[in-house]
């Protein structure tokens, strides 16, 4: 209560920002593992369960545990999931590597490529 009494400060604004920006950050992170938590397959319904009950009562510690728990599967997670999303939208599309490759060839013809782009982005194709 020492900063009530102060009124309208300069350190009193620099803690408020300083509350509100801890309180995003912490509920953006609930946020993303949650939504980890609840896409896993490998883990049992009691498992989440229980991730949840530490979450809601050890707020920072469980998120802080949590990541450093499941960090890298979260990672490999997110990978997998993006990789996912992007082949549905080359499928639904129409996205075609035989079509990419014929308009690289094209590019490389005109010399809007060289070849050493070609390759790379050959390569990226297959």
């Amino acid at each position: 209560m020492f900063f009530v009494q102060e009124g309208f400060t300069y350190r009193n604004f620099l803690m408020d920002m300083i509350g509100v920006f801890a309180f995003v950050v912490w509920f953006w992170l609930l946020v993303v593992i949650y939504g980890d938590l609840f896409r896993r397959h490998d883990i049992s319904g009691w498992g989440k369960a229980l991730w949840v009950l530490v979450l809601i009562l050890f707020s920072y510690f469980g998120i802080f545990a949590y990541l450093i728990t499941q960090g890298r599967g979260m990672a490999e997670r997110n990978a997998q999931q993006a990789q996912q999303a992007r082949d549905e939208l080359r499928r639904i599309v129409g996205f075609s590597v035989a079509d990419e490759i014929t308009k690289l060839d094209q590019l490389k013809k005109s010399g809007s490529i060289t070849d050493v782009e070609y390759g790379r982005l050959r390569a990226k194709l297959v």
